[in-house]
């Protein structure tokens, strides 16, 4: 069984659920995750999880993203993007410097409402669920991050760029939105997911890929373990006399514990901790005001 993360490149024309059920077939194995949904159309970086690193699908999903898009403007669509029925087409009478400004307006915080043609649930159905049966809800705007905006070429009516932001962020809502701004309305035209989290799309592989290195038996040079998505926290090793504590997801004091490195710990920081044997075993979190540390995630 595969324990473990891989660096998935999905193609068009597949969903993300999809590339997880090809996954089980060419893998033989069912516990397999993706860690955020991908439109259809869009092709990029879809992080895997197989075995008990199904476990960092929530984690994973919370990862900042980037993406390199092409926005046209000049018209509406109900999907806000090319694949759906024309609503609005109006003339592209803005300058480059208008569309500048209205596309960098959109860097930092700001209340983005998901479209209707999401994988959102409200009240336990799928937004494109109801959009497909000719319904539409009313939606609660919610707060996202755009990290930064780099604007890659303007070629009226098309703009490409790259957007860094925050999880829940729609890319396609993000181009109606800027050209609601100019006026003249706006569509995703095309998306590519270039990174999640230290995920890039220069390291990912396609199933096809996949397929032929379990052929030959090399899978394993593309599996990334558990713990390599939380390098940025400290590790330690639970000390002999605490290995009974850790393998059955109790409290750890810091006396049981060898860190790698010295520092002290503020509430909330995350830990990566090991066996005695230095095999990745969980996250634990510090509760500073009990001087210990609690499990958050089990790796067993």
């Amino acid at each position: 069984m595969i324990n473990g993360m891989m660096n998935i490149y999905k193609e068009a024309g597949y969903t993300s659920h999809d590339v997880v059920a090809k996954l089980r077939g060419i893998v033989k194995q069912k516990k397999i995750g993706h860690t955020g949904t991908l439109d259809p159309d869009a092709v990029g970086v879809l992080p895997v999880c197989f075995g008990n690193a199904t476990k960092l699908c929530d984690m994973l999903t919370d990862k900042s993203k980037e993406y390199e898009t092409i926005m046209r403007l000049g018209m509406t669509t109900d999907t806000q993007d090319l694949s759906g029925r024309i609503l609005t087409e109006a003339k592209v009478h803005v300058s480059e410097a208008e569309v500048e400004q209205a596309v960098m307006y959109f860097v930092g915080g700001y209340e983005q409402t998901p479209p209707m043609y999401s994988a959102l649930k409200v009240h336990g159905k799928k937004l494109y669920e109801l959009a497909r049966a000719g319904k539409e809800i009313e939606r609660q705007s919610r707060p996202v991050e755009i990290f930064s905006i780099q604007i890659l070429e303007i070629r009226l009516p098309e703009v490409r760029f790259v957007v860094s932001c925050s999880k829940g962020t729609y890319i396609r809502t993000l181009c109606a939105d800027i050209g609601e701004r100019l006026g003249c309305g706006g569509v995703m035209a095309s998306l590519v997911r270039t990174r999640v989290g230290n995920f890039r799309i220069a390291d990912s592989i396609t199933l096809a890929k996949v397929e032929e290195l379990i052929r030959q038996g090399t899978y394993s040079d593309y599996v990334i373990a558990p713990d390599s998505v939380f390098m940025e926290y400290e590790g330690a090793t639970v000390k002999w006399e605490a290995e009974s504590a850790l393998a059955n997801g109790n409290k750890l004091y810091p006396h049981q514990l060898d860190f790698d490195h010295h520092k002290s710990f503020a509430n909330g920081d995350q830990l990566r901790v090991y066996n005695a044997k230095r095999e990745f075993r969980a996250i634990y979190i510090f509760a500073e005001n009990e001087g210990v540390f609690k499990p958050c995630k089990m790796f067993l």
